[in-house]
């Protein structure tokens, strides 16, 4: 199975956590009203993958790297978009 296969998995350990995180993603950046061409093209991802990430029905794992630079676009600090992700079930 490659990446890709493993990345578009559904039944993953961390599921819940990347849609949670990719809805926070969207959230943040409508509430800047930021087009996703601005944040993509700036962590260097397509924008239809942008848009897999932050679709409630998608699960799209994607790297640290990835989500550094998406939470530089709409100027979020990495640490509050995690907190702002964060369910109570995973906080601790």
């Amino acid at each position: 199975m490659t990446a890709a296969q493993r990345a578009r998995k559904a039944d993953f350990k961390n599921r819940d956590r990347f849609i949670s995180l990719g809805i926070t993603i969207a959230v943040l950046r409508k509430l800047r009203d930021m087009f996703r061409e601005q944040p993509a093209k700036k962590a260097g991802i397509s924008r239809p993958h942008l848009s897999a990430i932050e679709a409630p029905s998608m699960v799209r794992a994607f790297s640290l790297e990835v989500r550094y630079t998406l939470a530089d676009a709409p100027d979020i600090a990495p640490g509050e978009l995690l907190s702002a992700a964060a369910s109570p079930q995973y906080k601790k």
